[in-house]
């Protein structure tokens, strides 16, 4: 809202709200046709018919004077649906966004770095603990990290019993940096952040290495080598995979593995009725012959259309008809052949140069149906 806005009664805003809504969806609802508003507001029914009046309330009646639509009154404890939509998060102006200087270890004053905490909405967020806190915590429900940590800490001959075998062979591997456990896949590799066992807690960290929108959906590989270089648990590269699979985003927007062929014009003919586009139209109202469709022959040299009707029976036979004018062409060209005319398709057009289109084909579709 403006400032100007924000001063105004309670029975103004409502009409302001209403206001805003149809220059919203003002594409929609321009019209004749009929629409109704519900609003919690019951003064708004009759506010438009009052004969005292503001001269803001006059500007507005000019303007809703230009919609169709029905004030109906629905109480506030009823009217939810409004209230989850119009409260949108990004419209809330309690929302904080604060800087947090970094400063330069080597003095130098050009060179600094600005982290910037985005807003966040101090009336709907809930205290979220660091993530080093999360794991250290995490590593308590897990009895596999739990048993290693106790080996770490205290390494005597009971708590190595309590580890199994495999565990016992990597041990030495294993280090406590503080709370956190570590462990390096290869013996001279940087030592990884070992994540419990905790679905959550997995989810929550690739979300941000691949959903959030610094992490931009990479991809499978790119995602596994960015959290590869600071975590490490098993089946790793199987777990992300899987999450990968199951993102709605990545699968919309998915490139393509392979180069896609190039676009091929059809050549242009040297005289009128050599190459013809043909297409079959269908679902039309029987005539008295017992036809429901329509065969579109188009010279493609010079546009000129022969119309046919067709039945679903339709065969080869048939079509002597349809070149008795100008003879058989040298090619046709035509999209998917339907499958009600098998013999039509294998019966007669294999005995000429026939080139089958790619179905969908906007060129031919609309050079067949605009001539229907």
């Amino acid at each position: 809202m403006k400032p100007a806005e924000k001063n105004y009664p309670v029975h103004d805003n409502e009409p302001l709200a209403m206001r805003y809504a149809l220059i919203k969806f003002r594409v929609y609802l321009l019209g004749e046709q009929t629409f109704a508003v519900y609003t919690d507001h019951a003064s708004l029914r009759t506010a438009m018919k009052s004969p005292h009046i503001s001269q803001r309330m006059t500007r507005w009646l000019s303007f809703f004077a230009e919609y169709n639509f029905v004030v109906h009154y629905e109480p506030g404890k009823n009217n939810i649906l409004a209230d989850a939509l119009s409260r949108r998060p990004d419209y809330d102006s309690r929302r904080l966004t604060r800087h947090q200087d970094i400063p330069d270890d080597d003095g130098d004053e050009d060179c600094r770095a600005t982290c910037m905490t985005f807003g966040i909405n101090v009336t709907v967020s809930s205290p979220v603990l660091p993530l080093r806190q999360q794991i250290a915590d995490a590593y308590e429900e897990d009895p596999f990290d739990a048993a290693i940590i106790r080996y770490l800490r205290n390494p005597t001959a009971d708590t190595l019993a309590k580890l199994t075998r495999p565990t016992r062979d990597t041990i030495p591997r294993y280090d406590l940096e503080g709370d956190l456990l570590t462990y390096p896949i290869d013996t001279f590799d940087p030592r990884r952040v070992v994540i419990p066992a905790d679905d959550d807690l997995r989810a929550c960290l690739v979300h941000e290495y691949h959903d959030a929108p610094t992490g931009g959906h990479l991809g499978r590989e790119k995602a596994y080598a960015a959290l590869y270089r600071d975590f490490f648990w098993p089946h790793m590269y199987k777990w992300i995979r899987k999450w990968v699979r199951s993102c709605k985003i990545c699968q919309r927007v998915k490139p393509a593995a392979s180069k896609q062929a190039p676009l091929r014009p059809l050549p242009i003919p040297t005289s009128a009725w050599r190459s013809d586009s043909m297409d079959f139209i269908f679902g039309l109202p029987r005539d008295a012959k017992g036809c429901t469709g329509v065969l579109v022959f188009v010279d493609l040299f010079s546009k000129m259309v022969n119309f046919a009707p067709v039945a679903a029976e339709d065969s080869a036979d048939d079509l002597d008809l349809m070149f008795r004018h100008h003879g058989l062409p040298e090619s046709i060209v035509s999209t998917a052949i339907p499958v009600s005319h098998p013999r039509c398709g294998h019966g007669c057009l294999r005995c000429w140069a026939h080139a089958s289109s790619c179905p969908r084909r906007p060129i031919l579709i609309r050079m067949g149906k605009r001539s229907a």
